[in-house]
């Protein structure tokens, strides 16, 4: 890990860890508070880093410090849980791929709440001495591309099945403690005049407008991100769409998302966020059977595959609830409450849901 004034989180993430890890790295970057202390009677390996503006430099610099066979690395508001699969560092012995995903869960919002999440399988665990490092002042990425050729990204990494890391540090106190969305802002500005033809750089960009509501400016450097990253010939990652797509339906400018999105589709047919996103477009644009069409095909799809940046209840209580709105507009208002009632089966809090279901029962 690399940390800097950690301490509301430090402990909690080392103790999850520290029953599967042979070594604890951590590499302070400039703590002022108990972080460092913390680190070390939790039993890690401290290590002190000059803070030059570059999250790539420090994590490179924390592997270096690594002497097991493999690498996990993660943040301090991050969380491992091992729970489904204790035997995991067994099967690590026996693995034969060089780089493994992890399930990730991004929580959102104001509390941590399952349904408010963001999942991913994202590369977590690696082996060491295989030349991989990490890339980009801020977001720093691994350097897979480089290393295996794209043969890697071309036949997929697979994922550890068991494991999963919870990760807090969206969660609105968190990000507003922590001013992250100044520092990324500054850093991401300064990403963009590098000569590394950094294409992610516009998307992360994009995302930092979009959490504060700029959506033109958010949608503008999305696109960029698109040609950047077809200019260096790769396809546009999955997420960077659904960015694209979000920022439209927030800014209100749904007419051309239907027949845009599908081109999306065509290169990502197994994301089930861009088939809501196209379902929500459609019922923002008043067209209900064809959205309900879109809705229904979200919810035999499901949220299990998280090759993507997928959206919990994207293929589950969100489409129920589109599901239903789109019912209620038709006129069909036991099918609506019907659907309302199975999204709260799946989210029994769910506020707009309730809220629909109370209108629907007073006009049945």
């Amino acid at each position: 890990m690399i940390v800097k004034n950690e301490e509301a989180s430090i402990e909690r993430c080392l103790a999850s860890v520290k029953p599967y890890a042979d070594e604890l790295i951590v590499v302070d970057t400039g703590s002022t508070d108990r972080t460092i202390s913390l680190a070390e009677a939790a039993g890690a390996q401290v290590h002190t880093f000059e803070w030059n503006d570059n999250f790539a430099d420090a994590r490179n610099y924390s592997l270096e410090q690594a002497t097991g066979d493999w690498i996990l690395w993660l943040d301090a508001d991050e969380v491992l849980d091992a729970s489904a699969a204790e035997d995991w560092k067994e099967r690590l012995a026996e693995e034969t791929d060089p780089i493994l995903n992890v399930h990730l869960i991004n929580y959102i919002g104001d509390e941590p709440d399952p349904n408010e999440t963001f999942h991913i399988a994202h590369t977590r665990l690696f082996r060491n001495g295989i030349g991989l490092r990490f890339l980009y002042r801020i977001h720093e990425t691994l350097n897979i591309e480089e290393i295996f050729n794209n043969e890697q990204a071309l036949t997929g990494i697979k994922q550890l099945e068991g494991l999963t890391i919870q990760h807090y540090g969206y969660l609105q106190a968190y990000t507003e403690s922590k001013k992250k969305g100044e520092r990324n802002m500054q850093m991401l500005l300064q990403e963009l005049k590098d000569e590394n033809g950094n294409p992610w750089a516009e998307y992360h960009l994009a995302s930092e407008y979009y959490r504060t509501g700029q959506y033109e400016q958010a949608f503008d450097l999305i696109n960029l991100s698109i040609i950047r990253f077809l200019k260096k010939g790769k396809l546009p990652p999955s997420l960077v769409y659904k960015l694209k797509y979000s920022c439209l339906i927030a800014a209100g400018s749904v007419d051309g998302i239907p027949a845009g999105i599908d081109k999306a589709i065509s290169m990502y047919p197994d994301y089930v966020d861009l088939y809501f996103f196209k379902g929500v477009a459609l019922y923002l644009s008043v067209q209900y059977t064809p959205a309900l069409e879109v809705f229904d095909q979200c919810l035999t799809m499901g949220e299990e595959n998280i090759q993507h940046l997928t959206l919990k209840g994207s293929g589950s209580f969100h489409a129920w609830y589109y599901k239903g709105l789109c019912l209620d507009k038709l006129g069909q208002i036991k099918l609506a409450k019907e659907a309302y009632e199975e999204c709260l089966k799946l989210y029994p809090t769910y506020r707009y849901a309730l809220e629909a279901l109370n209108k629907s029962d007073s006009q049945v």
